[in-house]
């Protein structure tokens, strides 16, 4: 039991330091990571937005940054598959808890979150967020862009989230035309994997439908994406809808027809070449799962998200 730990999320005397809390028990952050708003010093701070007010089927992603920090339990003590490496050895991460938000004043929703985001930004910490349903990612884009420009969107998903509305309206299916109109992100250079409905417009982002997707291998999939990028900045956001419903029932609007969680697995752990400023996994709705599938599913998409991370940072020291 010498060197065993518990509660590690409290108990951590260092942001590197691993953790070995028993899978059943224990404080439940983001893979055992501290718990703390303080930012001196980390890498990487893994944020929770519960926000579900602008799901336009069923609710319920309020739950996801909760039943992901749970189902991310499995992945704290070992070596990370497929990365073989721990990453918190040499990257300090930290789960920076919640947003604060009003239930009640869903209009100053965007604001908050985007503020919040700021003070993470500012602190040279990259961004890992937790939703929440799809909107969260609108504020989320505007603060990344307002530190490094406009961005490549990379977005996993069923849905394009094209719609037109105004400004102010709060919707999860129309961040990404808000993005394009605004400047947030160069259309050129951004591109939508896994899209299996329509939309009135695309914006000009380059799109590979569900059925492309299931006709090309992982690799070639993950190619497309850092050639149509061109090596700028990126954000990278995934709807956990991106996935068939049968490896991810547990989110708002499912759609059948979806690839299997282990091929876009795969095309993940291949996107190391990727200039990524942000990331986030959204629209996992713990109400509609069963056994933890879609939640083990997005614990699962965040832990690779770090682990791209870890990989560029140990290129850019070998490479001085």
């Amino acid at each position: 039991m010498a060197n065993k730990s518990i509660d590690h999320a409290f108990t951590a005397t260092s942001l590197t330091s691993a953790a070995s809390d028993p899978t059943f028990a224990g404080a439940l952050s983001f893979m055992r990571r501290r718990f703390t708003k303080e930012l001196a010093g980390v890498d990487v701070a893994v944020w929770g937005i519960p926000f579900d007010a602008a799901t336009s089927n069923r609710p319920g992603t309020r739950f996801g940054p909760q039943a992901i920090r749970r189902a991310s339990a499995i992945f704290d003590n070992d070596a990370q598959y497929p990365f073989n490496r721990d990453l918190f050895t040499e990257m300090a991460v930290i789960d920076y808890g919640d947003c604060l938000l009003d239930y009640g004043n869903h209009q100053d929703t965007p604001d908050a979150i985007e503020r919040q985001a700021n003070v993470i930004l500012d602190s040279g910490a990259f961004l890992l967020t937790l939703g929440g349903d799809h909107y969260v990612t609108w504020p989320l884009l505007k603060a990344h862009a307002a530190k490094h420009g406009p961005l490549a969107l990379v977005q996993f998903d069923a849905h394009q989230d094209t719609w037109f509305d105004e400004d102010r309206r709060i919707d999860h299916g129309s961040f990404v035309a808000r993005a394009a109109r605004q400047g947030i992100i160069d259309p050129d250079r951004s591109i939508q994997i896994g899209i299996r409905t329509h939309a009135p417009e695309d914006c000009g982002v380059n799109i590979l439908y569900g059925h492309q997707v299931e006709e090309m291998s992982a690799g070639d999939i993950a190619s497309a994406i850092i050639s149509h990028t061109r090596g700028a900045p990126a954000y990278l956001t995934f709807d956990i809808d991106c996935l068939d419903p049968a490896f991810a029932p547990g989110t708002g609007t499912p759609v059948a027809g979806g690839p299997s969680s282990a091929k876009i697995l795969s095309v993940l752990q291949r996107l190391h070449q990727l200039d990524i400023r942000g990331a986030d996994i959204v629209e996992v709705s713990p109400p509609y799962d069963h056994a933890d599938i879609t939640a083990i599913a997005g614990a699962t998409v965040a832990m690779y998200m770090l682990g791209l991370h870890a990989e560029r940072r140990a290129i850019a020291v070998s490479q001085g």
